[in-house]
């Protein structure tokens, strides 16, 4: 697979694609993502995971902002809580294939005055309808924001500048905030970055994915937990927002390259599949059962997490 197709596969938006190719082509071009560290990491987390793994493949140097900083303005435990949390979620990074990864605490660069000054010279441009546009999806009770919440956004582009990266990555729910680094940030000297956008993939009911409502699958979860979750999650016979097909495009193809979907030969045999497409249309076709086709994912799923969760508990 060349650079820019490992680059954009399972993304659903670059900005821009000329932008990319040409960056690309750069023999020294870095990459972030931030991770506000807020208890496990599930496989909503693993989407951009596996394409930073991707970006790595590609060329790229890959930087992991544990924004712990972020995590306190937007309400999720003390600045205890979120450093022993930040530590651990680094080892579930690790464990996923980013050891090679650059890690930066957010704490450690964003108190100094460059980077307050720059905060502040972003938040007399920007306004406070743009600011909270921007974090509607990214929020917490955006019905009632907080003051801390509108200086998030900013600090989110600061940290891009102050990464020194050429291209930023996050799930479509990151695109405004995004947006508004590509337009702010040559204001205060710093180039526009490339931008990198993945889907927020469905949670096992179907719905929004949330820690909180039980329908995700943890890298700390056993084989026994991800079996009954899988066994359990809603496997429509259409394609369209089904978290089980989500699971096997966005996790297990990209990791393991192929699929088997092991039957009794009375069912018609094992079926094996190289490519996504092939199995989605399969599928749709009704030649798989969804039992069939939850068995195949957390068969798959068992064998990703295996050597992540003795890395994250033993290593």
């Amino acid at each position: 697979m060349d650079p820019y197709e490992l680059v954009t596969r399972n993304t659903i938006e670059v900005v821009t694609d000329q932008e990319l190719r040409a960056l690309i082509d750069r023999p020294v071009k870095r990459v972030y993502t931030g991770y506000e560290p807020s208890g496990e990491i599930h496989l909503g987390h693993m989407v951009t995971v596996n394409k930073l793994v991707d970006l790595e493949e590609a060329g790229f140097e890959v930087i992991v902002l544990i924004a712990d900083l972020h995590a306190f303005l937007n309400r999720k435990g003390t600045m205890e809580e979120i450093r022993e949390i930040a530590e651990y979620n680094q080892r579930c990074f690790e464990g996923l294939g980013l050891r090679r990864a650059k890690y930066v605490l957010g704490s450690d660069i964003q108190l100094t005055p460059e980077y307050e000054l720059s905060v502040l010279k972003l938040s007399r441009a920007i306004t406070l309808n743009r600011a909270k546009r921007s974090m509607d999806e990214v929020g917490r009770q955006m019905e009632n924001p907080t003051v801390s919440q509108m200086v998030y956004p900013i600090m989110q582009m600061v940290d891009i500048a102050t990464l020194g990266v050429d291209a930023a990555l996050g799930g479509i729910d990151q695109r405004k905030i995004h947006m508004l680094a590509r337009e702010h940030l040559p204001s205060i000297g710093y180039p526009a970055p490339v931008c990198i956008h993945t889907p927020i993939i469905s949670g096992l009911d179907g719905k929004k994915m949330s820690s909180s409502a039980g329908n995700v699958i943890s890298v700390a979860d056993s084989e026994e937990d991800i079996r009954r979750k899988m066994k359990k999650a809603f496997c429509p016979p259409e394609v369209e927002n089904n978290p089980v097909l989500q699971i096997l495009q966005y996790h297990v193809f990209p990791r393991a390259g192929k699929v088997t979907i092991r039957r009794p030969a009375k069912f018609g045999g094992d079926r094996e599949f190289d490519v996504y497409n092939d199995l989605e249309g399969a599928y749709a076709a009704g030649e798989i059962h969804p039992l069939d086709l939850k068995a195949a994912a957390a068969d798959q799923l068992i064998d990703i997490l295996a050597p992540v969760h003795d890395y994250v508990c033993n290593g």
